[in-house]
């Protein structure tokens, strides 16, 4: 009698653990997708290669962990590169996933959640802009 109202909890409990966990990795790259265009970013000699070469470094990212967007937006903020040489200056990116729940929670779940992270990248200081 008790197993027949455990089970059942047990399950719910489970299914919400698998779903929390998939939304946590789903953030997480976002975010590292973020980082990872901000880095590409930095390392480029112009604002223009720079923009190209850090949405590519955040598709990419997205894509070899997986991660299936509805729409994605990339942007890669390149004003840093306006700056003197020997002035800090650093690079922004920001990755915006709409995510269908049914790829995070529950297969057929309708419904998506916005994620959006950003990332920072130091260009350095004493090279050539």
């Amino acid at each position: 009698m008790e197993l027949t109202l455990l089970v059942p909890a047990l399950v719910l409990v489970l299914g919400l653990l698998v779903a929390g966990g998939r939304l946590w990795f789903a953030r997480t790259t976002v975010a590292e997708a973020a980082q990872t265009g901000a880095r590409a970013a930095s390392l480029a000699r112009s604002p223009r290669v720079a923009a190209s070469d850090g949405r590519d470094a955040a598709e990419a990212s997205l894509a070899t962990a997986g991660l299936r967007c509805g729409t994605t937006s990339v942007q890669i903020r390149t004003a840093a590169f306006g700056v003197p040489v020997g002035t800090p200056a650093t690079v922004t990116s920001r990755v915006d996933c709409r995510v269908p729940l049914g790829d995070v929670a529950l297969p057929g779940l309708p419904g998506s959640i916005a994620l959006t992270a950003t990332g920072a990248a130091a260009l350095d200081t004493y090279r050539s802009r």
